[in-house]
This record gives C-alpha cells, sequence and structure tokens, in this order.
C-alpha cells in the first residue's frame, strides 16, 4: 500500500512542478510590470529589482501554488484513470477514500503554511516594500532635461522648455487624481528653482497660474507670485508594524476588506477544492471520458468569482465561502465517486 501512495505522489509532484513553473513565470511576469511602474519615481540598481522581486514573492506563491495544487491533482488522477492504472490499484484494495484521506492531509498542509503566508509574511514584506520605496525616493538625484516629456517630481508630471544659470524657465507640472489628490492639478510658471531639504524636496516657482479640475469638472485659476511645492518624506519611514496590526480595519477598510478575504480564501482553495479533483480526476476511461475541464475550469471560476465580489463581514465571508465550497465538494464526491467505487 505505501508503494501506491508512493506511487501517486509522484505523478502529482511531476505534474504540480510543470504547472507551478508555468504559473509563477506568468504571474511573475506580471509583477515585474508593477515593479517597472515603481521605476518612474525611484531609481534602483539591479540589486534593488531583485529585492523588490522578493517583497513580492509571498503575493507571487499565493496566487500560483493553490491554484497549481488543484489543477495539478486533477490532471494527474486522470491520466492514472486514462491509463487504467486507477483501476489497478482499487483492484488491490486501494480505496477512493484512502486517496481523499491521504490528499486532504496535503491540501490541509498546503494551506496552513499559505495562511501563514497571506497572514503574516504579506503584511511584513508590504510594509518592508513601501518602507524601501520610501526611502529610494529620498535617494532620488535630480536630472531634469529641457524638451523632454515624462519626467517627474515624485507625483508630478514635469515638462521643461528652457534651463538657464540653474534656474528651470517656462515650467509646466501636472498632478493626476490619486487616493491622497482627489483633484487634477495643473500649474505653469516662468521660473522654478529646485530645492532639497532634511524633510523633502521643494519646488519653487515664480510668476505662474494654478488650475483646479474637480469632481464636478468646474476649473479654478489662480495667479500666484511665488508658490512652494513641497513632498515631505514619509514621517513612518522604517517602522513597521505587527502583522497583527496590519489587519485592525478590516471591518472599516474596505481595500483592506477586500485583501483580506482575497488571500484568505485563496490560501484554503486546495483544502476546498481536493474533492473536486478526485471526482473530475477519476474515472473509468474505458466507458466514460468525463467532464474534466468543464469541472476544473467550473470550480475556479464560481470560487475566484465570489472571493473577489464579496468582501463585506470579511471574516463572515470567508467562512462561508469555505465552507460552501468544502460542502459542495463533498457532496461531488460522494455522488461521483464513492456511489460507485
Amino acid at each position: 500500500m505505501k508503494l501506491i501512495f508512493k506511487y501517486i505522489l509522484n505523478q502529482f509532484l511531476g505534474t504540480h512542478l510543470s504547472i507551478f513553473l508555468v504559473l509563477f513565470g506568468i504571474v511573475s511576469m506580471v509583477f515585474f510590470i508593477q515593479i517597472a511602474n515603481l521605476t518612474s519615481s525611484i531609481e534602483i540598481s539591479f540589486l534593488d529589482l531583485f529585492k523588490l522581486y522578493g517583497f513580492m514573492l509571498p503575493r507571487i506563491l499565493i496566487f500560483t501554488l493553490p491554484l497549481a495544487f488543484f489543477v495539478a491533482l486533477t490532471l494527474a488522477l486522470y491520466r492514472l484513470s486514462r491509463e487504467n492504472e486507477s483501476v489497478v490499484f482499487f483492484t488491490l484494495g486501494f480505496t477512493p477514500l484512502k486517496m481523499a484521506q491521504f490528499f486532504l492531509k496535503i491540501a490541509a498542509f498546503l494551506s496552513a503554511l499559505m495562511l501563514f503566508v497571506s497572514l503574516v509574511m504579506i503584511p511584513i514584506v508590504y510594509q518592508l516594500q513601501k518602507n524601501f520605496v520610501d526611502y529610494k525616493k529620498t535617494q532620488i538625484k535630480f536630472n531634469y532635461k529641457t524638451g523632454e516629456f515624462g519626467q517627474k517630481f515624485l507625483d508630478w508630471m514635469i515638462f521643461i522648455q528652457d534651463e538657464k544659470g540653474g534656474k528651470y524657465e517656462n515650467i509646466i507640472m501636472y498632478h493626476p487624481k490619486s487616493t491622497d489628490n482627489l483633484k487634477e492639478q495643473l500649474i505653469i510658471a516662468k521660473e522654478a528653482n529646485l530645492e532639497r531639504s532634511n524633510e523633502g524636496f521643494a519646488f519653487r516657482l515664480s510668476a505662474g497660474k494654478m488650475y483646479n479640475f474637480d469632481a464636478d469638472e468646474a476649473l479654478f485659476i489662480g495667479e500666484f507670485e511665488n508658490l512652494i511645492v513641497n513632498t515631505k518624506f514619509s514621517d513612518n519611514l522604517g517602522q513597521t508594524k505587527a502583522f497583527y496590526e496590519y489587519w485592525d480595519d478590516i471591518n472599516t477598510n474596505a481595500d483592506k476588506a477586500r485583501e483580506f478575504v482575497m488571500y484568505v480564501c485563496i490560501s484554503l482553495f486546495p483544502l476546498a477544492s481536493t474533492l473536486f479533483a478526485l471526482s473530475f480526476g477519476i474515472v473509468t476511461y474505458r466507458y466514460e471520458r468525463g467532464f474534466i475541464y468543464l469541472g476544473m475550469f467550473g470550480v475556479i471560476a464560481v470560487y475566484f468569482g465570489l472571493l473577489s465580489s464579496l468582501y463585506k463581514s470579511p471574516l463572515l465571508t470567508t467562512f462561508l465561502i469555505f465552507s460552501l465550497s468544502f460542502m459542495a465538494s463533498m457532496l461531488c464526491f460522494k455522488k461521483m465517486i464513492m456511489s460507485r467505487y
């Protein structure tokens, strides 16, 4: 019996590794695009690039390992059924129930590991990444060129027409809408000096106009003789909170609630989907072909659709999504497998 367990496990691990590497590569590319967006406001070296990638690694694992587990288990069992090896196992006394218990233990371990990553590691690396980016902002070297678009002064887009004697002339600054600033802002000035202090950066503008575009599309125009645009460094630079403090406001912060439901539900996905994998993967291939791909993608679509759309009362929502999914998998396994084998 141990040899059967070992053989099935080897088949699963081989399939899991290939699928995991593909998903890992795809998701890594998505996160590399996010890193590229960060480089528009900070300067990083090749080593810094890998540091940022390391900060994002826990989130990459969250989005790849649970999904790879379900897909690999389903495909590995289906391949064994297609080659009639599962029939031989059942003839030798290896029942589907024993197989379910075996893989449920593996799924429980993986889900526990993913819960640690999502609830403990992700808050820690998120704060480390934020502190790293804030620190890099303090190390910015100013080298603005005249007549070029796409240059930034932190959150401001800058266009400079000319430079004389260390002073910028005919400068345009644009600030898009953001979570901190609900208005679009446009500043046009004849002259500007760039200053740097221990607390932040500043543009000292002279003889210009300022345009504010509010939510009602109304336009406010103000003229000024002198204007200083300050950007203060983060007061919390280098400070980190405990991981449990990161989740303190999940009941009042919609973004944090959505993040909690998403990470926890994905972490529990291996445990919630194991019996589905057995239900779709175990077939008598001589008489049936099953609906492995329809069932597999259907489970993924429904489960991930629920966790991405429901986030109010995050603790209750997480419990309900996992509980309903696990009970549905038990009913599916009982009807499709236990009643026949």
